[in-house]
């Protein structure tokens, strides 16, 4: 039962996941990186001139979701002229090609429950993910779960402080993420103890981690800062392991509860509140 709360990630082992390589253990369908399909032979760097491509390739990533009916039209960016993929567990895929400005758009369907999806690019041989995972609500939200922080909840604004969603492990490390008056600052509160404080980005949205785990059981969240507070309450309880797939979804009068499992294997709960019915 949520009624809003917060949560900050746990420091170090958190963060760690986040740079493991997105769905490296969840096929979700996304096409594979093999490294020896686009490494280049440090041999052969001596004696040839490194051709654009042959540097850092900036992952894709969504800009926009606009429902559409029973649909949801995703938009975003890439390397101009690539192929782009959203993967889902189920094998199923939309593919589509980013224009020569790096513009790409996929329309993917709704559905009763949460659909997750894993985005790609391939260009020349070589395939890059994007982070994290790509939530579609029933509603149309589109949303980014990312392993070891916040979840971004898409097309969301608020001048005063808005909780929209908050993310927690197994350990209690939790983060507390929304949107906010770009550039104020924000504190962070739990059971009325200072637990966290941070600035929000020039986005408009803000991530906090809390320095202390977040056990089970019922907490008060507040969030204060520049603009006004917002205080919810919120029910915490270990993540559910999924079954059937990477991913569990249950639905309360708080909004939707996701426990999905993250690249490195570990369990990670998400718990949306309001943006993303």
């Amino acid at each position: 039962m949520i009624r809003i709360r917060e949560i900050g990630f746990k420091s170090a082992s958190f963060k760690s996941a986040c740079v493991v390589a997105a769905f490296a253990t969840l096929a979700l369908g996304a096409c594979g990186r093999e490294d020896k399909g686009w490494r280049r032979d440090p041999a052969a760097a001596k004696t040839e001139q490194p051709s654009p491509q042959a540097g850092y390739l900036k992952p894709p990533r969504v800009v926009s979701a606009i429902r559409q009916g029973n649909a949801v039209a995703l938009s975003g960016e890439a390397e101009p002229l690539a192929s782009v993929r959203l993967g889902a567990p189920t094998g199923e895929a939309l593919v589509g090609k980013a224009d020569a400005a790096g513009a790409w758009r996929l329309i993917a369907p709704l559905a009763a429950e949460p659909r997750l999806y894993g985005l790609s690019m391939t260009l020349e041989g070589r395939t890059v993910q994007a982070q994290g995972y790509l939530m579609v609500a029933p509603n149309g939200a589109a949303v980014l779960l990312r392993a070891g922080a916040g979840a971004e909840v898409m097309g969301q604004s608020s001048l005063s402080p808005r909780i929209l969603a908050i993310d927690y492990d197994r350990g209690g490390g939790g983060v507390v993420s929304g949107v906010a008056t770009p550039g104020a600052g924000l504190g962070v509160r739990v059971d009325r103890t200072t637990r966290g404080e941070s600035k929000v980005g020039a986005d408009g949205r803000f991530s906090i981690s809390l320095d202390q785990p977040l056990m089970e059981g019922t907490h008060t969240i507040q969030v204060a800062g520049e603009g006004g507070e917002q205080q919810v309450v919120i029910e915490v309880s270990p993540p559910l392991p999924p079954t059937g797939g990477p991913v569990r979804s249950t639905f309360s009068a708080g909004g939707w509860r996701v426990d999905w499992m993250t690249p490195g294997g570990g369990l990670q709960t998400t718990q949306l509140l309001g943006g993303a019915q």
